[in-house]
């Protein structure tokens, strides 16, 4: 029997927007190299919300910046929608783990400057920044400067910043980290309230077990010194999410595999529960060893080439 062709539009759809193909990173100083990234690749699908998982210095946001184009690769291609990135897109916004407002200028203009740099009519985008403000909770303190907003309040204003050119992909860099363990789960809430509204492609960079579990469609986590992909996972649980989920046994279950993998990675075998105050976050542990390469997949599939 004759085989059917695939339709061009089938073949578009199931492209991935980002692809990360034997991606390097090493630094080169006046000691020695630093090999930052032995060898990444991953695909990330339209729509997706990634979290890049792993222990402080692992390479999880030298990845990311060469995702964004602030960083290039000492070896591999990353793409976008099949085309090579090789610097900053208007397509894309990044968040730091500083929410980085201009202190002389308000909510509204903040969340408005990106506009202003872009030469875009500001008239045009003034209801869209009012409409993203209420979304975040922060109706009412359009014209407060940030030192009269709170930490979680400033964080809420950079994501609506990055969020005013309706970028397709969101790059973010532990934006919670600093924040309070009470008001990072509201944050966290808040993120996925506002990814419901305004789908976007995300990928995000955090040290955080719990969070990466309750945001993502899939984990992928990083390890080793030089880092590589050592696991991909799908993540089981359906949208919209509520923090409930994280008193269920299939949540901790989750969150225990993600850290035994992790521990293996690393060599280290420091914890055998997985209570609610356990595997927040990883801490500063780091590891020497190289890891086996993984191909991850906008499918969720890990394998170890």
């Amino acid at each position: 029997m004759p085989s059917v062709p695939l339709k061009a539009d089938h073949l578009v759809a199931e492209a991935p927007l980002v692809s990360v193909a034997n991606v390097q990173k090493t630094y080169f100083t006046r000691q020695s190299p630093i090999h930052a990234v032995a060898s990444a690749s991953v695909d990330v699908a339209r729509g997706e919300f990634v979290s890049l998982l792993g222990p402080s210095g692992c390479g999880k946001s030298t990845l990311l910046m060469m995702i964004a184009g602030l960083e290039k690769p000492t070896a591999g291609v990353i793409t976008l929608a099949g085309a090579a990135v090789a610097a900053p897109r208007r397509d894309i916004g990044v968040i730091f783990q500083d929410a980085t407002l201009l202190p002389w200028k308000s909510t509204l203009e903040n969340v408005l400057f990106p506009i202003r740099i872009l030469k875009l009519p500001l008239d045009k985008y003034r209801d869209r920044a009012h409409e993203l403000l209420k979304m975040v909770g922060l109706a009412g303190f359009e014209n407060k400067k940030p030192g009269e907003l709170s930490g979680g309040m400033r964080q809420r204003v950079a994501i609506c910043r990055a969020l005013i050119h309706d970028p397709e992909i969101l790059l973010m860099d532990e934006p919670f980290s600093a924040l309070d363990a009470i008001t990072r789960d509201q944050m966290n809430v808040a993120l996925s309230e506002i990814l419901e509204a305004y789908r976007k492609t995300v990928i995000f960079v955090t040290h955080s077990i719990r969070e990466a579990a309750f945001l993502s469609d899939r984990v992928v986590v990083m390890g080793g010194r030089p880092s590589t992909i050592i696991l991909d996972k799908k993540m089981p649980f359906a949208r919209p999410r509520r923090f409930e989920i994280e008193e269920t046994q299939e949540f901790a279950q989750v969150c225990r595999e993600l850290r035994l993998t992790i521990e293996a990675a690393h060599g280290q075998r420091q914890g055998h529960g997985q209570g609610h105050g356990q595997g927040h976050g990883l801490g500063g542990a780091r590891a020497d060893g190289r890891q086996q390469p993984v191909k991850a997949s906008a499918a969720g599939a890990s394998i170890i080439e």
